[in-house]
């Protein structure tokens, strides 16, 4: 790859990573343009005053001649004749680049300076000239020049013209702005490269706390601390804004951990004995109409329902506090799962069968615990598919890591919706969700419980063509 192609490759990769909304690049562009405008102006100041500089005092020497020129005529007019006295006046003003001529009042030239006779400068003859100088450009050539009535003892003789040439002059001023405009254009980039350099060092701070903030989670929030040192005062006062932000957001957090942990112990027992009794009331009342009894079946039906929100509200609130405890033993996979079947079996009266290898797969993990992941998933797969579609568990060992996987035929999870899943009271169709039961709080708990052992769980999914969750142990 040659230069031209490598250094335009490495030029692309930079401004990729450039984010115009950045506050880092907002204040170099407006730093670095309001130095442009202030270096531009200091430059196209000076290139000004220099032009003026220049220009003046050219004028000022040609409007000294066009002053002087008649008194000379008039000197030498006293001892020549005044055709005469012109021409000497004229010879005796003209040099290299100054050069003169007089026009009589008939606009016939009666006198000129020997230069004006090569073609190079004889175009001036025919331009016409103001009262007081200005600056012309003939023919690449830069001259100040100027025409004024000649007038010796009181007698109109004409016109003198009176130009100097400045070409060599205005070609080194051309010059000299040229090179300060690359001047400037050069210290505008080393000042917008200071600048940018400067103002990311003064925003690490800022991308400390960014990233700091970006690992904080909610067991966090009360031990987070930003240790910020020779920063400036705007921004530790920021920090420990954020910090005490931080610790608000922990004594909320804990609060509402506290209430729901108390709020679920406080109300299971009452709700249990309730459905007790609803249960009880069932069984003997014999004397209940089918009103009465379909009442009570609902009754016990949304009390249970409760009770269960209730339990695994606890078991969260449990997890977050740290006081869920496992106890974590080597267990043989393959006869916990066959046990786990043969209950979901009788419970769903449905199709599900196991796919094992011969070969005896041990895992490390809390067998209660374990049984309750399973029975759970394998509940979501019996409510969210046919009932003539089986239900598959397979065991398998990889990389010294057990793996068990409940497939189903079911409806499938949408891609943009599984990443989501595993959320506390979220629901892939309310709908549905709200016909079939469930609290919404199911996968979270799996999720929770699962890597609470060490492990890890994942979802596959396809529309219409189902689910695959993998569970992931560590294995022995």
């Amino acid at each position: 790859m040659n230069l031209p192609k490598r250094l335009l490759k490495t030029t692309k990769r930079i401004w990729s990573k450039i984010d115009p909304f950045s506050l880092q690049v907002r204040l170099t562009v407006g730093i670095a343009a309001f130095s442009a405008m202030g270096l531009s102006g200091v430059a196209i100041w000076m290139s000004w005053k220099m032009q003026q500089i220049l220009v003046t005092s050219q004028k000022q020497n040609i409007e000294y001649l066009a002053n002087r020129f008649p008194h000379d005529v008039e000197i030498y007019s006293d001892m020549v004749s005044v055709e005469t006295g012109i021409q000497r006046a004229i010879d005796n003003l003209t040099t290299d680049k100054t050069i003169l001529w007089v026009r009589n009042p008939s606009q016939l030239i009666v006198a000129q300076s020997h230069q004006l006779k090569i073609k190079s400068s004889s175009h001036l003859l025919t331009s016409k000239m103001e009262p007081s100088p200005q600056l012309y450009k003939l023919q690449g050539h830069y001259w100040v020049a100027c025409g004024a009535d000649l007038q010796v003892k009181s007698k109109n003789l004409g016109k003198v013209y009176i130009a100097k040439d400045i070409t060599s002059e205005q070609i080194m001023f051309l010059s000299l702005i040229k090179t300060l405009a690359i001047a400037s254009v050069f210290s505008i980039a080393v000042i917008t490269l200071a600048i940018a350099i400067y103002i990311q060092k003064s925003l690490k701070p800022l991308h400390r706390i960014s990233a700091i903030a970006k690992t904080i989670s909610a067991n966090d929030l009360g031990q987070a601390r930003l240790d910020l040192e020779r920063v400036p005062s705007e921004v530790k006062e920021l920090a420990q804004t954020f910090e005490t932000m931080l610790l608000r957001l922990s004594e909320a957090w804990e609060m509402q951990r506290q209430f729901v942990s108390n709020f679920s112990h406080e109300l299971r027992t009452p709700l249990t004995i309730v459905s007790g009794y609803l249960q009880s009331t069932l069984r003997r009342g014999k004397n209940l109409t089918q009103q009465q009894q379909e009442a009570l079946v609902i009754a016990v039906s949304e009390t249970d329902r409760t009770i269960q929100l209730l339990k695994d509200l606890l078991d969260l609130a449990r997890a977050d506090n740290g006081k869920m405890h496992f106890n974590i033993e080597s267990i043989i996979l393959n006869k916990l799962v066959s046990e786990i079947v043969e209950m979901a079996i009788q419970y769903s009266n449905r199709i599900i069968t196991v796919e094992a290898t011969e070969e005896i797969i041990i895992a490390k993990a809390d067998p209660d615990r374990l049984k309750q992941v399973l029975l759970n998933l394998i509940d979501n797969a019996v409510k969210y598919s046919e009932s003539d579609r089986p239900v598959i568990l397979k065991l398998d060992k990889q990389n010294e890591q057990a793996k068990i996987e409940i497939w189903d035929k079911g409806r499938g999870i949408p891609l943009a919706q599984q990443s989501r899943i595993f959320e506390r009271f979220y629901r892939v169709d309310e709908n549905r969700a709200k016909s079939i039961g469930g609290t919404g709080l199911g996968l979270s708990i799996v999720k929770t419980l699962v890597e609470g052992m060490g492990g890890n769980i994942t979802v596959r999914s396809q529309p219409e063509k189902g689910s695959i969750f993998t569970v992931t142990l560590p294995g022995v």
